[in-house]
């Protein structure tokens, strides 16, 4: 490498891809972020490969479809034959360093001369979790408790809102603000935690990896940010006019409908009555989840400022994406358990620091998926790409060109083996590996494939909502039929090619 290169990779948590003001979304601010674009490169039609987290995150970090990795849901492992993102930049001298979480399950029989011994079982092998933000927040709760918080006995709880009294009957339900302070937040921990370690490199080289969990449900958010945005001036969400006929379009909408996973969207509200939830609830719902992202916004223009003020910004390439997406209430639902594009559409932004002024400010309409961050990134740092990538380097376009022979459409999957019913049993009666779904997405259709449901079909340019689905009318079989063979042929190039070509 012919200079100094450092790299700051951040992901939000569950953030939908128009959510950027870059991106023209009529109420949600991000200056910071928008500065980012203007610097750089955004990508205006970036998908996710996989839902939930755990999966989701497999593929950012692995380059590879979830067919191949086989994290299907969360809280299972990773093959340790599959390379990853930290694994290979140690290879390059870099101690990747984790600020948040990766949600990856490590394989059991680990034991690999990358791979710090000191690494927990849910840490991606290969990072060095300076500071581990699981499921029991551990760090955070530990600095809030030294600034006087009791400390809950579920970790859960820390979400919590404050009570506000009979204000809080004014507004939405997701209006009371956290118990906390912003600068005490686990989105201010972070960014401090990941400052302090930009501090101590000095002029030595890094890798952080910043995994912000917010605006991961329950939807609150520390003051002033639970204000920010009149849910006056929020949209209501994008559905059926009925619940019923919404569910009615295929056994996977009823049961997300109705059966929801993830945290309710507040602390202290049982999921099932989401559907119940009235518009002012809806509304501000939806301007809580803004005002999230808008801390988080500001929490890396402070990163920003800190490169800047160091004379880092210049040597490091940042690199913003999200998991995936959440519904918001639109299809009936929230979360990201669905087929629907607010599940898988993601943000993606790129500043280069090596990117011409001419460049600057590129925005990108070509189908990306997470798969191509990896590769990306090595890319940059001028390291080798395993073969094993499904995902390919985004370079050419962060230098405003386009690489020829570039795909057309998005693939994305959801394994919903351990769904269950409302009353606790497997749902769809199905087995294990009965449970998954493909989709294929190009400019025009989509097509939804079930390994034993039946089949989906959306006309996106007459249905950009998704609410008819052609699947059962005769006039789409032709069509229909071309998308499944487009999907079996995507499958069939992306097998497992770990020891392709190696022949003696």
């Amino acid at each position: 490498m012919s200079k100094r290169k450092n790299v700051l990779f951040i992901t939000g948590d569950q953030w939908r891809g128009e959510c950027l003001s870059a991106a023209g979304h009529p109420v949600v601010r991000t200056p910071n972020l928008d500065r980012l674009a203007a610097e750089g490169t955004m990508f205006r039609r970036h998908y996710t490969q996989a839902a939930p987290c755990g999966p989701a995150r497999a593929s950012l970090y692995t380059g590879l479809y979830l067919h191949n990795h086989r994290m299907v849901i969360n809280n299972t492992a990773m093959d340790m034959r599959h390379t990853n993102i930290a694994l290979e930049v140690r290879k390059a001298g870099y101690e990747p360093a984790l600020f948040g979480y990766t949600d990856i399950g490590t394989d059991p029989s680990i034991d690999h001369p990358l791979v710090p011994k000191e690494t927990h079982h849910m840490v991606l092998p290969g990072m060095d979790p300076v500071c581990l933000l699981n499921d029991d927040f551990g760090p955070w709760l530990d600095d809030l408790e030294s600034k006087g918080h009791p400390r809950p006995k579920n970790p859960h709880d820390v979400f919590a809102p404050a009570d506000i009294g009979a204000e809080a009957a004014n507004h939405g339900i997701t209006y009371p603000p956290a118990r906390f302070k912003a600068e005490d937040s686990s989105i201010a921990f972070v960014t401090g935690k990941a400052i302090s370690f930009i501090e101590e490199k000095g002029d030595k080289p890094w890798f952080a990896h910043i995994s912000y969990f917010s605006p991961h449900p329950p939807f609150v958010a520390p003051e002033p940010y639970n204000a920010i945005y009149d849910a006056a001036d929020v949209a209501l969400p994008i559905r059926r006019t009925d619940v019923e006929i919404e569910a009615a379009q295929h056994p996977l909408t009823a049961q997300a409908i109705f059966n929801q996973r993830d945290y309710p969207i507040r602390m202290g509200v049982d999921k099932k009555t989401h559907p119940q939830l009235t518009e002012r609830d809806l509304r501000q719902a939806r301007a809580t989840y803004y005002g999230m992202m808008s801390e988080v916004d500001d929490q890396i223009g402070r990163m920003i400022d800190h490169l800047e003020a160091s004379g880092d910004l210049e040597n490091t390439l940042i690199v913003f994406c999200a998991d995936h997406g959440e519904q918001l209430g639109d299809h009936w639902m929230f979360s990201k358990t669905s087929y629907f594009e607010q599940t898988f559409h993601t943000p993606l932004i790129i500043r280069d620091p090596d990117t011409s002024k001419q460049a600057q400010g590129n925005v990108v309409s070509k189908f990306t998926e997470n798969i191509d961050i990896m590769p990306t990134i090595l890319d940059w740092l001028e390291l080798e790409i395993p073969r094993q990538c499904d995902g390919r380097p985004l370079s050419t376009f962060l230098n405003g060109e386009t690489p020829e022979q570039w795909r057309t459409e998005v693939h994305s999957e959801l394994d919903f083996r351990d769904y269950l019913d409302i009353e606790g049993n497997p749902a769809f009666g199905l087995g294990p590996d009965e449970c998954a779904m493909n989709i294929i997405r190009d400019e025009r259709y989509k097509y939804v494939h079930f390994t034993a449901m039946p089949p989906l079909f959306f006309d996106l340019e007459n249905d950009p909502n998704e609410f008819n689905n052609l699947a059962e009318d005769p006039e789409y079989l032709p069509l229909i039929t071309k998308y499944l063979q487009k999907q079996m042929s995507w499958r069939m190039r992306h097998d497992d090619r770990g020891l392709t070509h190696v022949r003696y």
